[in-house]
């Protein structure tokens, strides 16, 4: 005899696993990237202060490079691991990323006079981490718990 299925019992995000998850995994590689690049960033500020030819006085935000360099390489830390738990598919490592690519946008934003073209390219794979995470995350949670 056969048994009607329970439509309350059958979660449709398990089911439904694209190829968007692929996506998110490119998503936290790149984020790894940016962090570990970040970090690369963060020691040339602190201990190389005369390697950026601007003028901190030319930035949108006027600061030291050594502390630009402490500020890239907390933010890359931080990106690293998230980054982890992005690959896990936790939910929290989602919303921080979302933040941390956010603050990661902003500090390139105002970078932007010192490294031009990086600053650019950062801020565009920020731009795509925050739509990827926002749009299908959940997917990658799916697939990682199966």
């Amino acid at each position: 005899m056969a048994t009607a299925v329970d439509p309350v019992d059958t979660d449709y995000y398990e089911s439904n696993i694209t190829w968007w998850t692929g996506w998110i995994g490119f998503a936290a590689t790149m984020l790894i990237f940016i962090g570990s690049f970040s970090i690369v960033a963060g020691f040339v500020g602190i201990f190389k202060d005369g390697y950026y030819v601007v003028p901190t006085r030319d930035l949108v935000v006027t600061m030291d490079y050594t502390a630009w360099g402490w500020i890239h390489l907390a933010l890359g830390l931080i990106a690293i691991g998230i980054a982890v738990g992005m690959l896990a598919g936790k939910m929290w490592a989602r919303v921080i990323a979302v933040g941390i690519a956010l603050l990661s946008a902003l500090v390139n934003l105002a970078f932007l006079n010192a490294a031009p073209v990086w600053s650019t390219i950062v801020i565009a794979f920020d731009i795509l981490l925050v739509w990827a995470l926002t749009v299908h995350g959940r997917e990658m949670q799916s697939f990682a718990d199966s």
